[in-house]
């Protein structure tokens, strides 16, 4: 049988009350006694019932994560810096996977929240209407990570990505190419259709060139997305001689693309990607790509996440964090 917290208080010969004061860590017990009851407890094996203390204290010091995929690169950064802050201020973590699926995210959502968790850090594509009301609804504080909200009423962290696909693409400007192609991410995802295409956008225009539907192409995330985008753009009359990709997965499958179809990179043809994962230094060339700080997007979010539970004063719930383009090999 388990071990209760009754019999630790007869083995110590205290009151239940103080072998609780113990386990709680409250300072107001002797030195002597909390030995005694800290014996106790060795001796028994005694593992305090986290279900019964956060009944009686109204917190389970849980934190529920809810993100697309956990076997992404990408995802699974975030998730480290959120579980490295996580144990830092001593919270556990129930980590979901909803791949992106809007019911899904709306009943993971309302499995963890009858679970008693603390408090959420959500990661998805389009936040709808339906979130938002879910997010309102909710006893606990939510903070979205590398998520946006247009209505801008969630606490989120985030980099400005407009910002940063404006600063790659006038990179390729600057060293005078005109014909530049993007592949992006799904349009339904805001990040990618008023974020980061209006970046791209904002490049070429400034530059007096012109948005041409044949250099754009939507993929999903993936390498197999990315190859088959740079496949269609090498059969075009008019070519392009750069391309900038919204993942780092879709930009090595535009690198292997070229390199398929017996095209140089980044000779024949410059490729930049966007995350900085792992992935950008594993190919040859190794990938010049956005650097989108993703442990630290994932440790602010569940900084601001805290901050939220213990009901410390927030003056900003929008996060911005900075960006910056690491060059290396896929271009010049």
């Amino acid at each position: 049988m388990n071990t209760t917290i009754y019999d630790v208080a007869r083995e110590a010969g205290v009151s239940m009350a103080t072998v609780s004061r113990v386990v709680n860590g409250n300072p107001n017990v002797k030195p002597s006694t909390r030995k005694k009851v800290l014996e106790a407890i060795e001796r028994l094996g005694y593992r305090p019932n986290a279900v019964a203390r956060g009944l009686a204290s109204k917190k389970t010091t849980t934190v529920g994560v809810i993100i697309p995929d956990i076997s992404s690169i990408f995802f699974a950064e975030l998730a480290r810096g959120i579980e490295d802050i996580a144990t830092m201020y001593k919270y556990n973590i129930i980590l979901c996977n909803s791949d992106q699926n809007k019911e899904k995210e709306i009943h993971l959502l309302n499995t963890l929240l009858g679970k008693q968790v603390d408090g959420i850090v959500f990661m998805g594509g389009k936040i709808t209407e339906e979130h938002v009301e879910e997010f309102k609804r909710a006893s606990v504080p939510i903070v979205l990570a590398a998520t946006v909200d247009e209505q801008n009423e969630t606490p989120s962290v985030n980099i400005d990505y407009e910002h940063a696909i404006y600063d790659a693409i006038k990179s390729f400007i600057d060293k005078g190419h005109k014909k530049i192609a993007m592949i992006s991410g799904p349009f339904e995802d805001p990040i990618n259709s008023t974020k980061k295409f209006q970046g791209y956008r904002k490049a070429l225009e400034e530059a007096g060139l012109e948005v041409e539907d044949q250099y754009v192409a939507v993929g999903d995330y993936t390498y197999d997305s990315g190859l088959e985008a740079m496949e269609a753009f090498l059969q075009l009359g008019d070519k392009p001689t750069a391309v900038f990709a919204a993942t780092d997965e879709m930009a090595l499958g535009a690198v292997h693309g070229a390199q398929d179809n017996g095209y140089t990179v980044p000779g024949d043809v410059e490729v930049m990607g966007f995350d900085n994962t792992r992935l950008a230094t594993m190919i040859r060339p190794t990938l010049s790509t956005v650097v989108q700080p993703m442990y630290d997007i994932g440790a602010v979010a569940m900084r601001l996440l805290t901050k939220y539970m213990n009901k410390e004063s927030v003056e900003d719930k929008t996060v911005i964090l900075p960006h910056r383009i690491e060059y290396r090999n896929s271009t010049k």
